[in-house]
């Protein structure tokens, strides 16, 4: 096999590091050589404000992009729930590898579970689907918001800022913090973001020979599942204003996939859709995601039609 040289652009974040430097190993496995190029992202620099109100998930990428474009890092990593769902012209996503936990985790110095939490408490968290979910759980909750890299989470819930706070398990995992998880909300509690748990791994589109290199990384079945769950997204026009969860799972070649949507003010009710459809590539798992995303539309506009 050829030997490359590559260069990973990566934010400076502990987690994102971590998924570069996992990146890097696997790719030194092979052979290649490799660098890091560490950059810090509007997405790290604005924290008092939700990214719904600033410009979306996007932000998190966009400075790796630029890296990519002017030829400075031949390959970016990202949390694949922090990618748009409609990536730029001349880009795309030539790899998502094995996903982790997908789910989300409590957090808590006092709590064990959400349901102990008394009347009231403070939960932290900005993403408006956790908030939707919450609310949907616990409407009696105080939901505040929570910005900030992992450690900046813990430590604002360390000097007791709130009871709890939500967090995806894949990152407390990937950091060796799973003892900082007092409990996991299953997916039928809370069903994950789009994407939540995998890595995914975006090229320049003219970047044929990274792309090649990188399908020794891809895994199929989390590929096909991520793609179906992105098709519901992106058809829900979704981003991190939208509070809508969607996860896929595979029975044989039986693809599940569930989406939910909700309002994070919980002054409406939780609107949920499923299908189920035997799925042997990223096609069929796309039309099923738009399949349930048509219904979760259905849905949201018959809710809507009764309320007005």
């Amino acid at each position: 096999m050829v030997s490359h040289t590559f260069t990973i652009a990566t934010r400076e974040s502990r987690l994102a590091l971590w998924q570069a430097e996992h990146v890097k190993a696997l790719l030194e496995q092979m052979g290649h050589r490799v660098t890091l190029l560490g950059m810090t992202t509007r997405g790290d620099q604005i924290l008092d404000r939700s990214l719904s109100k600033v410009g979306g998930k996007g932000l998190f990428v966009k400075e790796l992009e630029v890296a990519l474009e002017e030829g400075h890092a031949d390959l970016a990593v990202h949390s694949l729930k922090d990618v748009p769902m409609e990536l730029p012209h001349g880009f795309s996503l030539a790899c998502v590898m094995e996903r982790e936990d997908p789910r989300d985790a409590w957090v808590s110095s006092r709590y064990a579970t959400l349901q102990d939490l008394p009347q009231g408490a403070t939960v932290g968290t900005s993403s408006l689907r956790r908030m939707a979910l919450l609310r949907a759980l616990r409407p009696d909750l105080k939901i505040e918001p929570l910005r900030g890299n992992l450690d900046t989470r813990l430590k604002k819930l360390d000097d007791g800022l709130y009871d709890g706070i939500v967090l995806a398990a894949a990152g407390l995992k990937r950091l060796g913090l799973e003892a900082r998880i007092r409990a996991v909300f299953e997916p039928e509690q809370m069903l994950p973001a789009a994407g939540q748990g995998a890595l995914g791994i975006e090229v320049r589109s003219d970047r044929a020979d990274v792309a090649e290199v990188l399908q020794a990384l891809l895994h199929s079945p989390t590929w096909l599942a991520v793609s179906a769950e992105r098709a519901v997204s992106r058809v829900m026009g979704g981003s991190c204003s939208m509070p809508l969860a969607a996860h896929a799972t595979f029975f044989g070649d039986e693809m599940s996939i569930r989406a939910t949507w909700g309002d994070p003010e919980g002054l409406q009710p939780l609107v949920h859709a499923k299908a189920s459809a035997t799925v042997k590539d990223a096609a069929t798992a796309t039309r099923l995601g738009e399949s349930v995303a048509r219904e979760l539309q259905a849905s949201v506009k018959y809710q809507a039609d009764l309320q007005g």
